[in-house]
């Protein structure tokens, strides 16, 4: 009880790390084990794979006129938030194990603050992805309409939001006026503020899993009153490939944030639960988000492969530069259906097909 009632009236901004962490009974390894130079050696390799990764997409779209789409440009804006989430990693991993009892109440801040940035950017990125889908597959168009200049404010604005909730716990949600709420994982983090966060993200993350839902349930009922006409099989074939690279994306960002969401909200609700043991484990899976996506774009997409291997291997440019500079877009599904199916194109200059993903 002595310890308990400064805690609620005096605030600790001047203590060193070690006193939180000693709190939140999270120990520090005062010398590298065998454990923190694995960590710290898996963490470097994935960073910089990320990194490289994320550049390549960014390149990719950047390059090739065939992406520069709204649904591109936020594919463009989610590898940024990948590649962010990569530099964040990296500098946690400098900044980890022994290295954290040196850093001052700021820093660390900054570390976490990076961490909840690029998640946070990630997830409304992906919630723009699936309302743009939406809208896009319900108007039955294949891109959506979105100027250049809104698709601009909504990256900026996706950019603002996630800025902000980084810089939340350093404005003030934090326990260093009320050590008892602290956390276990984040010791300078209030319990409140990780339930919330995660509560956010999942919430986000059911939202984004209904909007597939709806788009899924009204992409079946449309090909079960399509004929067998070959237009209209085109049609359904572009529709579905549409929709699963987006999927796979949500899926794979799904599988490998939910486990450590749900382990913050552990942290939040369940002050004695033992959430230390999977911390690192679930971290390091989360980060393996950021070149998944990168995996997907080249798997999903025959364009994008192909400007993989234009920036990678520039001896191959003269044989890829056929019809990537032509002006011939396609901006229903029943045009690039019709462009397909039709014989009458001329065989020497064939326009070039846009199909996304």
């Amino acid at each position: 009880m002595a310890q308990s009632l400064p805690a609620t009236m005096v605030c600790f901004d001047n203590m060193s790390i070690e006193f939180f962490y000693n709190q939140s009974k999270k120990n520090i390894s005062k010398t590298f084990q065998p454990k923190d130079i694995v960590v710290v050696s898996l963490g470097f390799f994935v960073s910089f794979f990320v990194i490289f990764a994320n550049i390549l997409v960014m390149m990719a779209i950047f390059m090739n006129r065939r992406f520069h789409y709204p649904i591109y440009y936020l594919l463009g804006n989610l590898a940024a938030a990948d590649l962010f989430a990569g530099v964040s990693y990296l500098y946690l991993m400098f900044h980890t194990g022994p290295w954290t009892i040196k850093l001052t109440v700021y820093q660390w801040f900054v570390r976490q603050g990076l961490i909840d940035t690029s998640l946070t950017a990630s997830v409304i990125n992906l919630m723009a992805i699936a309302l743009e889908r939406h809208q896009t597959i319900f108007t039955m168009q294949l891109h959506s309409k979105m100027t250049n200049h809104r698709v601009v404010m909504l990256i900026i604005g996706i950019w603002v939001i996630a800025i902000v909730m980084g810089l939340i716990p350093t404005m003030g949600w934090n326990c260093m006026c009320n050590i008892v709420v602290c956390s276990t994982m984040a010791p300078l983090y209030s319990r409140s503020y990780l339930v919330f966060w995660a509560l956010l993200n999942l919430l986000i993350f059911m939202v984004m899993v209904a909007v597939y839902t709806r788009i899924f349930i009204y992409v079946r009922r449309k090909n079960h009153r399509m004929s067998q006409h070959t237009s209209q099989v085109k049609y359904k074939e572009t529709v579905v490939n549409l929709m699963k690279t987006v999927v796979l994306i949500l899926g794979c960002f799904v599988v490998c944030w939910t486990p450590g969401l749900v382990l913050l909200l552990l942290d939040g609700l369940c002050p004695s639960c033992d959430v230390l043991t999977y911390e690192k484990f679930f971290l390091v899976m989360a980060e393996c988000n950021s070149f998944m996506n990168p995996i997907i774009y080249s798997y999903r997409d025959k364009d994008m492969r192909d400007t993989f291997k234009r920036i990678l291997c520039y001896p191959c440019r003269s044989s890829q530069q056929t019809g990537e500079h032509s002006g011939v877009h396609f901006n229903t599904l029943e045009q690039e259906v019709l462009s397909e199916s039709d014989g009458t194109h001329n065989n020497s200059v064939k326009p070039p097909l846009k199909r996304p993903l």
